[in-house]
C-alpha cells in the first residue's frame, strides 16, 4: 500500500482529504511495527547482561534502526513535494473561502507528518537538541503557522496539539511545555465547543479527551510531571 501511494504522489497534483489519509495510513502500517520492535529490543537490552547476547541484541537493534531511517527518508522525499505543492496553492488568492481553508488544511497536514516522521527517526538519535529534534520541532511550528484560520475545535489543529505535546515529553523532555501546549489546545477547544459541527464531532471529541487522559497523566493540574510516559 505505501508503494502505491508512492506512485500516487510521485504523479504530482493535490493530494484530497481520502488521498491524504491513505498516505498516512500506509506509511503507518509500515514504521509502527518497526518501532513497536526497536521499543521491545530496547526494553531488552537494558535487562541482559549476557555479552554474547547483548552483541546480537545490538547488531538487530542496528538493523531495525537502519529500516526506520530509511522509511523516514522515503516519507520526507514525498512530503518535501507535497509541502511545496500545498503551499503555492495556498497562498493564490483566487479561491473560494471554502476551497481556500481545504488547501489550508493539506498544507498543515504534511508539515504535521514531516514533523512526526522527523519525531520517530529522532526516537533513534536520542539526543535533546540534535539536528532530527530541531527538524522536528522546526516542521510542528511551520505546521502551526501554516492554519492561522483553522478553529481551535478542529480535529487538525488538535492532532497536532496531540503530536506537538507528545514531542516535547518524548523527544525534547520538557514538562513544562507539555503542560502548558496540552492546557492551552484544551482549554481552546472548550471555548469554542458549541462550533464543532457534526462532521467533525467525533473526532475533535476523542482527541480531546486524549489531551484531556495527558493532562492528569502528567499531572498538569498540578504543576507537575508524572514518572510515566504517554
Amino acid at each position: 500500500m505505501a508503494a502505491f501511494m508512492k506512485e500516487v504522489c510521485d504523479m504530482g497534483g493535490i493530494l484530497q482529504q481520502e488521498e491524504r489519509n491513505l498516505l498516512s495510513v500506509a506509511y503507518k502500517n509500515v514504521i509502527g511495527p518497526l518501532r513497536r520492535a526497536l521499543r521491545i529490543t530496547n526494553s531488552v537490552q537494558q535487562k541482559t547482561a549476557d555479552e554474547r547476547k547483548l552483541k546480537t541484541i545490538a547488531e538487530y537493534k542496528k538493523g531495525l534502526e537502519g529500516k526506520i531511517k530509511q522509511v523516514c527518508d522515503e516519507v520526507q522525499e514525498i512530503l518535501i513535494q507535497l509541502i511545496k505543492g500545498a503551499k503555492v496553492e495556498a497562498d493564490k488568492s483566487a479561491y473560494d473561502r471554502e476551497t481556500a481553508e481545504k488547501l489550508e488544511e493539506s498544507h498543515v497536514f504534511f508539515l504535521k507528518m514531516q514533523g512526526d516522521y522527523y519525531r520517530y527517526e529522532a526516537e533513534i538519535e536520542e539526543k535533546i537538541n540534535g539536528p532530527v529534534a530541531d527538524k522536528a520541532l522546526n516542521s510542528y511550528n511551520s505546521a502551526i503557522d501554516a492554519g492561522p484560520t483553522l478553529k481551535p475545535t478542529h480535529p487538525m489543529r488538535l492532532g497536532l496539539a496531540l503530536n506537538f505535546l507528545t514531542f516535547y515529553y518524548e523527544i525534547m523532555n520538557n514538562p513544562e511545555k507539555v503542560c502548558e501546549l496540552a492546557i492551552n489546545a484544551f482549554n481552546g477547544a472548550i471555548a469554542e465547543l458549541d462550533t464543532l459541527n457534526e462532521d467533525s464531532y467525533k473526532d475533535s471529541t476523542l482527541i480531546m479527551q486524549l489531551i484531556r487522559d495527558n493532562i492528569t497523566l502528567w499531572n498538569c493540574d498540578n504543576g507537575k510531571d508524572s514518572d510515566r510516559e504517554g
